[in-house]
Formats: C-alpha cells, sequence, structure tokens
C-alpha cells in the first residue's frame, strides 16, 4: 500500500510540525468561532484545515497531521478523491438541483442500482436516498412500521443511531446526545447487547447466552408480534466499536425472520468496506432487511440511504419518502465516484491490510499497558478500551490524556464509548502504510506517557 497522494495533487504524504498544536493561525480561527458559532456544536481537534487528502490533514498553520479519523469514517476513499472530485466537479457544472421529487436525473437512479448491487442478499431491492445517517435511521423506522402495521422497536444498549427526536431515543447514551434534550419518541424498548468484555461471566458466556437473554426480553415485555423492527449496528460506533460475538447476529437475522420483524442493520459507519467487506453483515453472511448507509458512502459529501427487500420499501405510499435535498445530484455524483473508487482500488482489501498492521501493534501494547482492556474491530475499524488495570471500571481520564498526547503530536485520533473510555481508529483507507506504522508509534508513545 503506497503513498496516496489524493486530494491535491502532489499532497505530501507525511507528517510534518511547524507549530505547536493549535498554532497561531488556528488560535486565531477559535477566537472567531467562539463569537459565531453555538457552543453546542464541538471540536475534538483544536486546528482548522486546509487541505487534505490521502493520510493527511493540513492545517492552517501549515502543520501536517496524519489522520486516523476520516471524519468519523466519511473520507474512507481519502479527501478529495480524484474520481470524486472529477465527477462532483462535472455535475456542479451542469446543475446542482432540482429536487429529485420534482423533476428527476439519472445519478439517483444510479446510486440506488450500486447499492441494490452492493448491500448484502441476491433479492430485489428499492432504495431511498437522504441527506444524513440520522434521517436514514429514521426512514427506515417510518418503512417498517408501515410495512408491518406494527409499532414497537427494538435496540440495543450502547447504541447510537442519531440526534433526531426518533433517533436520539434509539440511542442509549445520555451525555452529550440526549440529556434534556426530551421527551422522546415512544414505543423504543432497549434490550442489552452482546458485549463481550462486559458481559456478566465475560466472553464465553457472552456467546452462549446473550441471543437468548435477548430473545426472552423481547418475548416477555414486548412481544414479538408488537415489534416492528430490531435495529442493531453490526459493529457498534459511538458505543464502543463492539463486536458481538460470532453466531449473534446470524441467530438474530433467524429470529427476526421467524417472527415477520424487520431487522435494520444500521452500517453508517461500519459500512462501505470500512471493515474488511463491503458491508460488515457480509462477514457472518447476514442478510437484513433494510440496511441504513450515510458516512463513507459519498467520500465527504451528505448523502444517505435506506436500501432494502423490495416489497417492504414498496409498501409505502407515493409521497410518503422523500426530502427536498435528499439524492442531491451533486452528491449522488460524488458517490458514485466513491463506490468507482472502492471497486477499483479493492479498498475493503486495504482495510484488511490496514488490520494486518494494526492489530498485532495494538495488541502488543495491551500486552505492556494494562489500562488497555480489550482491543477489537474489524479490518480498519479498530479500537482499545481503558479501564482501571485489573478492573472493568472505566478510565476516561486515561484516555483523553492519550488522545490529547496524540493530538500534540500530529496524530488524528478519536475517542468513543458510552463510558468514554475508548479509542477508536478510522484512517482513511487509501492511507500509506509509511504513515499507519507512524501513527502507531505515537500512539505507543502517548501510552508511555500516562
Amino acid at each position: 500500500m503506497s503513498a496516496i497522494p489524493a486530494g491535491g495533487p502532489g499532497l505530501p504524504q507525511r507528517r510534518h510540525l511547524v507549530t505547536e498544536i493549535p498554532g497561531p493561525a488556528s488560535r486565531q480561527l477559535l477566537a472567531r468561532r467562539e463569537s459565531a458559532v453555538a457552543r453546542g456544536v464541538s471540536s475534538i481537534l483544536p486546528v482548522f484545515v486546509t487541505a487534505a487528502g490521502g493520510g493527511v490533514l493540513i492545517d492552517a498553520d501549515g502543520n501536517s497531521l496524519i489522520d486516523f479519523g476520516s471524519g468519523i469514517a466519511v473520507t474512507s476513499v481519502g479527501n478529495s478523491a480524484p474520481r470524486v472530485a472529477d465527477r462532483v466537479r462535472e455535475q456542479a457544472g451542469q446543475f446542482t438541483h432540482t429536487c429529485f421529487m420534482v423533476a428527476p436525473y439519472e445519478s439517483y437512479v444510479a446510486v440506488c442500482e450500486e447499492l441494490a448491487r452492493r448491500t448484502p442478499g441476491s433479492h430485489e431491492k428499492r432504495s431511498a436516498l437522504f441527506n444524513s445517517g440520522a434521517e436514514a435511521v429514521e426512514n427506515a423506522v417510518k418503512i417498517a412500521r408501515h410495512a408491518t402495521r406494527r409499532q414497537a422497536v427494538v435496540a440495543f444498549d450502547h447504541a447510537y443511531h442519531g440526534r433526531t427526536n426518533l433517533t436520539m431515543a434509539l440511542t442509549a447514551k445520555n451525555m452529550p446526545y440526549k440529556d434534556k434534550f426530551g421527551p422522546f419518541a415512544s414505543e423504543i424498548y432497549r434490550v442489552p447487547m452482546a458485549y463481550p468484555l462486559r458481559w456478566p461471566g465475560g466472553p464465553e458466556r457472552c456467546a452462549a447466552e446473550a441471543f437468548d437473554v435477548i430473545a426472552g426480553l423481547i418475548h416477555a415485555q414486548v412481544g414479538e408480534d408488537n415489534v416492528a423492527a430490531v435495529i442493531i449496528e453490526p459493529i457498534q460506533g459511538e458505543g464502543g466499536f463492539v463486536v458481538p460475538p460470532a453466531g449473534f447476529l446470524p441467530q438474530l437475522a433467524e429470529f427476526c425472520q421467524a417472527h415477520g420483524i424487520v431487522l435494520i442493520a444500521d452500517e453508517i459507519q461500519s459500512g462501505f468496506c470500512r471493515t474488511g467487506d463491503w458491508f460488515a453483515c457480509d462477514h457472518e453472511g447476514v442478510v437484513p432487511d433494510l440496511v441504513t448507509t450515510a458516512k463513507g458512502i459519498a467520500g465527504g459529501l451528505p448523502l444517505a440511504a435506506v436500501t432494502g427487500r423490495a416489497e417492504i420499501m414498496d409498501s409505502v405510499h407515493p409521497s410518503g419518502l422523500g426530502g427536498t435535498y435528499g439524492g442531491n445530484p451533486v452528491a449522488c455524483a460524488a458517490a458514485l465516484g466513491a463506490i468507482e473508487t472502492m471497486a477499483a482500488e479493492d479498498l475493503a482489501g486495504r482495510a484488511r491490510r490496514i488490520g494486518e498492521i494494526m492489530l498485532p501493534r495494538l495488541r502488543k501494547l495491551a500486552d505492556t499497558y494494562p489500562v488497555i482492556a480489550d482491543v477489537r474491530g474489524r479490518g480498519a475499524m479498530l479500537a482499545v478500551e481503558l479501564t482501571r488495570p485489573g478492573t472493568l471500571e472505566p478510565d476516561p481520564a486515561a484516555t483523553q490524556q492519550v488522545a490529547k498526547a496524540c493530538h500534540a503530536n500530529g496524530l488524528v485520533a478519536l475517542t468513543c464509548g458510552t463510558f468514554g473510555n475508548v479509542l477508536r481508529f478510522l484512517p482513511p483507507l487509501v492511507i500509506g502504510e509509511d504513515l499507519l506504522e507512524e501513527g502507531l508509534s505515537i500512539l505507543e508513545d502517548a501510552f508511555a506517557g500516562l
């Protein structure tokens, strides 16, 4: 995997710090931000980006930072990937909007055709395009309720599904996502996640017990005949990159099929080659009824989708789905460029290669530093969970200390987890191996400074 100067032709693929982080130019912009941007909109890194591509971000002071975040799994094909940028320029020069519900255009149809081709399962599919992951999830629930004529929706502990009223109800974490924003949408029921590290009795009992516990709770507390949908992230995102044990997702899919429940796979963070397959469900051959996608779909432009079984999607009456900007032609052009890049450059294979490089070094870190309780993930969607050594007590302070040390030394590292104690790694799938290795060395130094 060679260094790829995608995003700004010739953009050097190297870490290079010329000031402290943040530098004077970024500090000036931060002062302007404070007087203009609402306090509720936060940022992880205190720098302002002026260019990006491949595996680096360039800030206003000329610092070049290694990117292990991809804008939260969005720029998997790199920033300003050539096929994306070329298609966007061409489309913007032709027209930027008609509203597909007023006067349609081919690129919307082409994106839906690609989604039918790429998402799990060989059944006949339909798609509807939207603007954000939360909007996709909200519409998936609408579709499931309409198709089944049922109301209840089952979600999981540690889930994250968005910031709209309904998706906040589905999301498990209170702070910062839900606190004092209620009341929330009704008929949402929560069950435990198959979380191996935190399952009572440990990973082995999780594998043996989780499905039966969850199915029993649905039966006793909701009733299968009342459930419109079960929604799950095949690998949880904001909740901590929780990977359920092998066999759990297939069992859940069989349960939903047996009871006429729509299985919604939220692949917004895990989709589009991120985990080493086109979709995380592919790893165990799970075929959900509906799939929600966003983030990596369009190389950084706002686009999202619900894709699913034709009979479920088409159960909704004409004009029951839509939105003014959903499937914007420029965003559709970007998606076609991004999907073409993923296929042409085998980014699923690149994700697997990233995992092959990162996992041994992360496991070595865990062997060295008892604060790391777990290393998990798949492909280029990886994480480490930090706890007080010898316990499962979360250690968010150490997590923040490591992240800040990475930022100060030119590595973009993100945190997540219900308890704020997980470091997650989402490098662009086009990152060069030299940058990947250097980023891991910075991470090792950060742990050494604890």
